[in-house]
């Protein structure tokens, strides 16, 4: 009886996030039509924003339960997967040219993010103090994005000489379907998280592997949900915007906030250390030299972040 319905569940949870995905990417787009702002921009901010609230959640939790490895797994898997699995699906199925102006200073701060949180966590803790620094990366990223986003909005108005006139309703009609689409890719993944652990922890597998497997990829099935989405409907711009803002947010904001709720100095285990995170800084340099360098993302760059993402969690579970 128990695992029908962890089987109905998350089924249950199955559904929300593929269908809550629709309904948000088709929020999001209308919100980047209708103000002018360009579509990696509205990725890489209210998309991005949105679908890190599972990772906050799950490691702050994590935190206040004692559940230490699960937090950090959580934070560092997720930008793993995120990269590794989720980008390399996205750059395999649409390969595509980035905006030089638009990625290049997100994908520095992606990669800054990353090397900072590895030299700060290698002694093995990670005190409040020291990941203010990781803290100032993401406040610079959010100001380049909302001066990214005033500039464009200020050009389209140029360009057009009023802003485009936009019913109430439809309006109205657009942020619900963006609020209700979030809310069941949440709850969808909640859902798979928590029957997923439940069973894997009674299959005897330790916390720290649940954190950067199964949780971090139920944590990132936003993201997934968001690029598969946007995939089928050739919106790679959200895509890549949405995957580089959300590993922000994940590398510079959710361990420094941990590291406060933990009581000032955040406990990283040895497999963070020694897998975890180099694993986490070699996808994101995969990912970020070839479009800063060419200007475009490769199918073979895909392949590559793709095999080195299966071996790492080879390593992980052998």
């Amino acid at each position: 009886m128990n695992i029908f319905v962890t089987i109905l569940l998350f089924l249950l949870g199955l559904v929300l996030i593929v269908k809550g995905g629709d309904w948000f990417l088709d929020g999001a787009v209308w919100i980047a039509e209708a103000t002018g702002v360009p579509r990696f921009i509205i990725g890489a901010t209210i998309v991005s924003l949105a679908t890190t609230l599972p990772e906050l959640t799950v490691s702050i939790t994590g935190v206040l339960k004692g559940q230490v490895d699960l937090a950090v797994g959580n934070a560092v898997g997720s930008v793993t997967a995120n990269i590794g699995l989720i980008l390399g699906i996205s750059v395999v199925c649409l390969p595509s040219l980035v905006s030089k102006k638009q990625f290049n200073l997100k994908a520095i701060l992606m990669a800054l993010g990353a090397i900072l949180l590895t030299i700060l966590c290698w002694s093995g803790n990670l005190p409040v103090l020291p990941s203010l620094a990781l803290f100032a990366v993401f406040i610079i990223y959010l100001g380049n994005n909302i001066h990214d986003a005033k500039s464009s909005m200020a050009q389209r108005r140029e360009m057009e000489g009023e802003r485009r006139s936009v019913s109430h309703r439809q309006m109205i009609q657009k942020l619900a379907f963006f609020g209700l689409g979030l809310a069941a890719i949440i709850v969808g993944s909640q859902l798979l998280i928590d029957y997923g652990s439940a069973l894997a922890l009674a299959l005897g597998v330790p916390s720290s592997i649940i954190g950067v497997t199964l949780v971090a990829i139920g944590t990132s099935l936003p993201e997934l949900v968001t690029t598969l989405t946007a995939i089928a409907k050739k919106e790679a711009s959200m895509s890549v915007g949405n995957i580089i803002g959300a590993n922000v947010i994940d590398l510079t904001m959710i361990l420094p906030i941990c590291s406060m709720v933990s009581g000032g100095n955040l406990t990283i285990g040895a497999q963070t250390t020694s897998l975890d995170l180099p694993a986490c800084l070699t996808l994101c340099l995969i990912a970020v030299i070839p479009p800063l360098l060419k200007g475009k993302f490769y199918r073979w760059q895909g392949v590559v972040m793709l095999a080195v993402y299966a071996g790492y969690v080879v390593l992980l579970v052998t």
